[in-house]
């Protein structure tokens, strides 16, 4: 029987000496999922830069990352062995702003330390000292974990992912499940042409949502669909109130600082669902 499953993505943090531990981790998230997404309704979407990132100008590298991968995300996963990273201009390498930024928002994080043997002469000592002054401030902050083997690894993220999920994302399914009747509402808070436009943004093949200001009018364009045909002042300001007003609501999010460009939140996306369902319902399909 088909079900409806909540997804939560889960970032995967670390510099570039620790590729096993990435690997085991996308592995066991994988394992979590054909054991548990079924009956929890719920499926870990593991993401790192190797596979979520794409080419983007016009910011810092780090800072471009963190908008197309960390935002949405609601764990974080990171994993250091000898080396920290290069250095952001904002904090001592990209996996600790992602670390960093993460945790500014309340969400979990799970961070591991591998005290693995390795050669001496192979260690950048500047790395390795700049790591153990950031292993020091997170043994101050809260608890790490540390392994000296891949199998440990293996065995103690297996575990330590399976109670996180318990404790962040079971309890947060069951707030939902209480308040599902509010929550549910919400989509009748929504104007018509605010609902037309997340509808038709959900659509697009990458979520994508474009405003286009120009002499004499503006361009609001999702898959493929232009919704001001006209210069009419009264269809602009009508299309672009549904733009602030999803917006507002957390349903899209700007992805430029000229707000040009609007993508569908993992909340849009969800209601939009909720909207088709509802529509579905009345109409008897």
């Amino acid at each position: 029987m088909p079900y409806k499953a909540d997804v939560y993505k889960v970032m995967i943090a670390s510099p570039l000496d620790v590729q096993k531990e990435r690997e085991a981790i996308r592995e066991i998230i994988q394992e979590w999922n054909v054991i548990n997404s079924e009956s929890k309704n719920l499926v870990l979407m593991p993401v790192g830069w190797e596979s979520h990132s794409f080419p983007t100008m016009g910011d810092r590298p780090q800072e471009i990352i963190n908008r197309q991968l960390l935002t949405d995300c609601d764990l974080l996963i990171a994993t250091f062995w000898t080396r920290i990273g290069s250095p952001t201009g904002k904090s001592s390498s990209g996996t600790v702003e992602e670390i960093e930024e993460h945790l500014a928002k309340g969400k979990p994080a799970m961070i591991y330390f591998s005290d693995t043997p390795v050669r001496p002469d192979s260690i950048d000592e500047s790395q390795y000292q700049t790591l153990k002054e950031f292993k020091n401030k997170c043994r101050q902050q809260g608890l790490i974990e540390s392994y000296e083997s891949i199998e440990e690894f293996k065995e103690k993220f297996r575990r330590q992912l399976a109670q996180t999920i318990n404790k962040h994302f079971a309890a947060i399914q069951e707030k939902e499940i209480v308040v599902g009747a509010v929550i549910n509402d919400k989509r009748d808070e929504l104007s018509e042409s605010a609902r037309e436009l997340l509808i038709e943004t959900s659509k697009d093949k990458d979520g994508i949502l474009l405003r286009a200001p120009y002499v004499g009018g503006i361009h609001i364009q999702t898959n493929e669909r232009e919704f001001v045909t006209d210069k009419n002042p009264r269809t602009e300001a009508k299309w672009e109130g549904a733009i602030r007003e999803l917006e507002e609501n957390g349903l899209i999010e700007a992805k430029s600082n000229k707000r040009e460009l609007f993508s569908v939140t993992h909340k849009g996306f969800e209601m939009a669902d909720k909207i088709n369902k509802s529509f579905d319902l009345r109409s008897g399909s």
